[in-house]
């Protein structure tokens, strides 16, 4: 079955397809991939083995240039996490008024071009309240006027293995000739509860514990400058609880290098850690106190593994030369791998995608 991933990021899509292709014995090829992002590309070519395929690069100047675009390959399914920063709730929500908010209609350049039987597509949770609900109808309309079934629901990253509560809309959609299919994060999460662990490819983690090294190199603590503005509750106007050693990380954002305060990025202390979340200074201390103590941010490969991606992904984008400021970017930007494998075992289980 050959994929086409768009606005790939790392490849979360073609890893989980990796791991499907392994367990289930499913032919997933990826023939081509495309990204903006220069950093994002090194990482993903320096994961994965892309000779021979067509690196899309920029989709729009891919689009316009009328030869590359018809002589991209057959297509059976096309998967893309397309940008989300317009329609978050974390950003001015300009949606399709954005130029970012247009790329849908890129991906549908290429679906009306290629005619793939199936589409995965991925986004922020508010994609479907944005504009009161206007700009998912959009979305609908033009799949299911191309010629698709089109299926959504809302997936919590937490329900499949990996300790991290993100909440993203995805959209299944498939030819209207293979008939009509029933989709939902329910029927997934109950597919993916009979899965055989011990058969499978995936990484479970019961919590971030069995993620975080206990050693890390020092440049990954908080220093006593900035230690009292990250732990605070806020200031003025702006007024949230900041805890850290959460067992069950937040989401990653993709500007977690900036270092936001505790109450939007993941923190932990090194008692937390070492006593495998036994002791938890934050149910003692007050936030002068927890100033005084080691306290630390998430490494590159930790939050790659958040997202379901091998202990080994960081450390290849190291070698490639990519910077640990871009590889925040990449795994905050990043599909969840185990939401995608398990949203795939159904739809193969099921006989939805064949």
């Amino acid at each position: 079955m050959k994929h086409l991933e768009l606005f790939s990021g790392v490849g979360g899509f073609r890893k989980a397809m990796e791991y499907v292709s392994k367990d289930l014995h499913v032919p997933f090829v990826t023939i081509g991939f495309s990204e903006i992002d220069k950093n994002a590309t090194k990482t993903y070519m320096a994961n994965f083995d892309t000779q021979g395929e067509t690196v899309l690069g920029d989709i729009v100047t891919f689009i316009n240039d009328r030869k590359r675009f018809n002589s991209l390959p057959k297509i059976d399914i096309l998967t893309g996490g397309f940008p989300c920063q317009t329609f978050s709730m974390m950003g001015k929500q300009a949606g399709f008024a954005e130029d970012r908010g247009q790329m849908f209609f890129r991906i549908m350049d290429i679906v009306k071009k290629k005619k793939p039987n199936y589409l995965i597509l991925e986004n922020v949770r508010n994609l479907v309240n944005h504009d009161k609900g206007n700009t998912f109808k959009v979305i609908l309309y033009y799949l299911e006027k191309a010629g698709y079934n089109v299926q959504h629901d809302i997936f919590n990253t937490e329900d499949f293995g990996l300790p991290q509560k993100r909440q993203r809309t995805i959209i299944v959609a498939r030819k209207k000739t293979y008939g009509n299919f029933n989709f939902s994060a329910e029927l997934v999460k109950e597919s993916f509860s009979s899965i055989d662990r011990s058969k499978c490819s995936l990484d479970f983690y019961g919590s971030v514990l069995d993620i975080l090294d206990a050693k890390v190199d020092k440049k990954y603590y908080l220093s006593e400058k900035v230690k009292p503005t990250i732990l605070s509750d806020g200031t003025g106007g702006f007024k949230s609880k900041s805890d850290i050693d959460l067992i069950i990380a937040r989401p990653l954002t993709a500007s977690m290098h900036k270092m936001h305060r505790a109450c939007q990025d993941n923190y932990y202390s090194d008692e937390f850690i070492l006593s495998h979340g036994k002791i938890r200074p934050s149910e003692r201390m007050s936030k002068e106190e927890l100033a005084g103590i080691p306290i630390r941010k998430l490494t590159p490969k930790e939050a790659f593994m958040l997202q379901g991606f091998p202990n080994d992904f960081a450390e290849k984008a190291s070698l490639a030369r990519v910077s640990n400021g871009a590889m925040y970017k990449e795994a905050g930007n990043a599909v969840s791998v185990n939401t995608i494998y398990a949203i795939l075992y159904y739809l193969i289980k099921n006989n939805i995608l064949r």
